[in-house]
């Protein structure tokens, strides 16, 4: 602590000496070139006296600049400026790698079990969609719940689950199918369509973003713009942020014929005036992106 202590006040008086040595030059030659001219001596320390405020007082003063920069506080969470407050429903996605040899198995116990939950209205859960990735990280499903009413929601929903003598077996059962799992909590965009049934038959792309913490006000203005660019197929069916979990990750789900139509649709948005514009200023706020091509599961209700 005290090195850093004394490489800092080392770095200060660097700093001050130079400034010294600058205003001094600045001092002379101002002082010469007004004495040349004939201006009085007023002039002269009125220059230097304006010099010397607009350095260290001003706030895009060149002083100031070097040892500060002003940050406009924000006036609150992006989970509250960029989320449907009307609905109040909370997300989870869950990611399941499952053993080769299990797959089958895995859909067949993951389709009685979600029927099962369905039938009891009690539940304030749904599944949204079930998926088994086609393209991508192989042998993995991919499933989304939908809590209505947010987080009380999803503790009563658990609450419940942890006194189902059913379900406390299937994850039992479930656990020796797995090789590992993850889920994140996520939060739906304001800007972006509520996700709803559909008839198939149909493919669907998981898009995924790791953003630079920070970015997301940023992100949510360029795409609250944009979205209309990508809604003519009726091809965007949910768009999500994380709350829990990985951070600053955003989740946007796509629903295609197939894999023409994806590259068809995907050509077409370049067409429209507005879209070139909304890659361009997104893509410096991405670290990393991920794509998946899906398949549903026999009873998802994305179909």
């Amino acid at each position: 602590m005290c090195c850093i202590k004394t490489s800092f006040l080392f770095l200060c008086s660097i700093y001050l000496f130079f400034f010294v040595c600058l205003c001094v030059c600045v001092c002379v030659y101002t002082r010469s070139t007004c004495i040349a001219l004939g201006l009085p001596r007023l002039v002269i320390c009125t220059y230097i006296s304006l010099l010397f405020c607009f350095a260290t007082k001003s706030d895009e003063g060149w002083l100031s600049s070097m040892f500060a920069h002003k940050v406009d506080a924000r006036k609150d969470a992006h989970s509250n400026l960029l989320s449907k407050k009307e609905t109040s429903n909370l997300y989870k996605i869950q990611f399941h790698n499952v053993k080769p040899e299990c797959m089958e198995a895995y859909n067949k116990m993951s389709d009685e079990v979600q029927k099962e939950l369905h039938r009891d209205a009690s539940y304030p859960c749904e599944v949204i969609g079930s998926w088994n990735n086609w393209y991508g990280e192989q042998d993995q499903a991919v499933h989304l719940w939908r809590y209505s009413g947010g987080y009380p929601a999803l503790t009563e929903c658990l609450r419940k689950l942890n006194r189902n003598t059913a379900y406390l077996a299937f994850r039992k059962e479930r656990s020796k199918m797995l090789i590992s799992r993850r889920n994140q909590l996520l939060l739906e965009f304001s800007f972006w369509n509520e996700p709803a049934p559909r008839s198939g038959p149909n493919i669907y792309e998981l898009r995924t973003y790791q953003l630079v913490p920070g970015t997301m006000i940023e992100w949510g203005n360029h795409w609250a713009r944009a979205i209309k660019y990508r809604q003519e197929n009726n091809e965007a069916v949910g768009g999500f942020f994380t709350q829990i979990g990985e951070l600053y990750v955003v989740h946007h789900l796509w629903a295609y014929k197939d894999l023409q139509s994806r590259e068809e649709t995907r050509n077409a948005a370049w067409l429209k005036e507005g879209w070139d514009a909304n890659v361009h200023y997104t893509m410096p706020l991405i670290q990393k992106m991920e794509s998946r091509i899906m398949i549903p599961m026999e009873h998802s209700p994305l179909q």
